[in-house]
């Protein structure tokens, strides 16, 4: 289960962010710590923060960088100063249990036109975002950080689409990905490699303990199921298979599915 620190002073809010996460400082103890906090009564509910959890420990066990997650208590009163009626209003929606995105301090945006990233990292990334069927890693909006010149993932709540009609999962699991408008498409991603390397790791065991770090509360209630570790069950099932064979079913520019290989 995600660790837990508590919020102590709520710094400003990201504008960037459809769902407007914000920035706040918290206490563990007497250590201090920066976050960006994603809010549990923001518009996409508490599914968009289980994908954040599943995807992005999921990307730290496959090797990839991303930024460290927590769980952050609320209190709401600490945005009672906050002029914007809406920041106001999302965190009365949001007391409790939320989730933090370890802050990385003068990392930047990543800019196609002037960061360059070699075919196998690209690759690596690609093939993740295809396994987790992540839709929002375009030139639009690319949900890459770079820091200390190395790049980082961060934004997954988009992503596993199937988790939000779970009689359809197994469907919808199964298909294909269209990678033609990602972001790292124009740099000839290895995805054959990236393939061969990262498909092995994607074991039932690694499923599993990432499905764990949920907490039970973002979980319970869900329709169709019974306790929170059905749902977590459901999770890698749907991912278990789709690693093995989704390399073959990507779609890059200019070609049709394992057209990056050629």
């Amino acid at each position: 289960m995600l660790s837990h620190v508590t919020a102590v002073r709520y710094v400003t809010p990201l504008r960037e962010g459809g769902s407007l996460p914000g920035l706040v400082e918290t206490d563990d103890h007497g250590t201090y710590g920066t976050y960006v906090l994603k809010f549990t009564g923001a518009g996409q509910g508490r599914k968009t923060l289980v994908a954040e959890v599943i995807c992005g420990e999921l990307a730290r066990g496959l090797g990839l960088r991303m930024p460290r997650l927590t769980g952050i208590v609320l209190d709401p009163v600490l945005g009672l100063g906050e002029p914007d009626e809406r920041v106001q209003a999302l965190l009365k929606a949001s007391g409790g249990l939320n989730l933090g995105m370890e802050f990385l301090s003068g990392a930047l945006g990543f800019d196609p036109l002037a960061h360059v990233v070699d075919p196998a990292e690209a690759g690596r990334v690609v093939w993740f975002d295809a396994l987790i069927n992540n839709v929002d890693r375009s030139w639009r909006n690319p949900n890459l950080l770079v820091w200390h010149r190395d790049l980082w993932l961060i934004d997954h709540g988009a992503s596993m689409i199937w988790h939000h009609n779970w009689r359809t999962a197994e469907t919808a699991a199964a298909k294909p990905y269209d990678a033609s408008d990602h972001v790292l498409a124009p740099y000839g991603p290895d995805i054959a490699t990236a393939a061969a390397e990262l498909a092995p790791l994607v074991t039932e065991e690694l499923l599993t303990g990432v499905a764990a770090e949920v907490p039970d509360e973002w979980l319970a209630d869900e329709p169709g199921f019974d306790h929170p570790d059905d749902v977590r069950r459901a999770y890698v099932a749907a991912l278990l298979p789709r690693a093995k064979t989704i390399h073959e079913r990507i779609t890059l520019p200019g070609a049709g599915p394992k057209g990056a290989n050629r």
